[in-house]
């Protein structure tokens, strides 16, 4: 899981004059997007939870084919709930421990003392990590396509705009815990969340060959919601609608959570 990210290097203002907030705002956020996709990848314990983990999974378990899978293709099964894993590996761990320790060391509060504004160091950090979501997805595709023979029946409309839903519910909810508890305490909440998910909701194994009750809640959390809308948007049969709203729901109340809780202060 993910460790304690070294202290960021997110630039301050020098000397005591007002900052100039009138400068360019497309290159601000431009190069705080690079420099957070920067952030974002540099760390091994990052690039675990957001490649190792779900690659590991899609490759392991598709040849290995242990897992109950519905009477689909492992591979076939796979795919979906891999991009679900890495759509909550980005959004919620490796964003919520990165954001959680720059407000820790004092980043955020600093970011009063510079051309960027707070909004748009959050359109930074959204871009950076569509930015990564962007390489996981192309690499699960590439290595299902080219090395396991997996095709999808469908889903060029809907699957990007699920991945994008919950790309922003996971955000929303690392954004959350970041902002409203102590770096330490987000680092572990997140790593025990993110451990759970994976047990209770079905995108790594057929949910049916779990208890009842437990398959369920699973796909009342975000994650199962968001696994099983992949997996309908991918096997071309639109959009599964209760199962997006349920993901959309999870990070409208997140997103409306934390512009009451966030702290930019440590």
């Amino acid at each position: 899981m993910s460790g304690q990210p070294a202290p960021p290097r997110t630039p301050v203002a020098t000397g005591g004059a007002d900052v100039d907030r009138r400068l360019p705002v497309v290159p601000a956020v431009r190069a705080q997007a690079w420099m957070e996709l920067k952030l974002l990848v540099r760390s091994g314990e990052s690039l675990i939870i957001t490649l190792g983990i779900p690659i590991g999974v899609l490759v392991f378990f598709s040849v290995v084919d242990v897992l109950p899978t519905g009477g689909q293709r492992a591979v076939d099964f796979l795919v979906p709930g891999v991009l679900a894993i890495s759509i909550a590996g980005t959004g919620l761990v490796a964003v919520g421990i990165q954001t959680a320790f720059e407000r820790k060391y004092g980043a955020l509060k600093r970011l009063g003392g510079t051309p960027l504004s707070r909004g748009g160091f959050l359109v930074a950090k959204g871009l950076a990590v569509a930015a990564l979501l962007g390489v996981q997805a192309a690499l699960v595709v590439a290595l299902a396509a080219g090395l396991l023979d997996w095709r999808p029946d469908g889903g060029a409309v809907a699957a990007p705009l699920v991945v994008i839903v919950g790309a922003v519910a996971f955000t929303a909810l690392g954004l959350l815990l970041a902002g409203s508890l102590r770096a330490e305490a987000t680092l572990a909440l997140t790593n025990a969340a993110f451990l759970v998910l994976l047990l209770i909701s079905g995108v790594t194994f057929d949910a049916a060959a779990l208890p009842d009750a437990l398959a369920a809640v699973g796909q009342a959390l975000p994650l199962g919601a968001l696994g099983t809308a992949l997996r309908t948007a991918l096997a071309g049969e639109g959009l599964a609608v209760a199962p997006l709203a349920t993901v959309a729901g999870w990070g409208l109340a997140a997103a409306a959570l934390a512009s009451r809780t966030f702290r930019w202060e440590p």
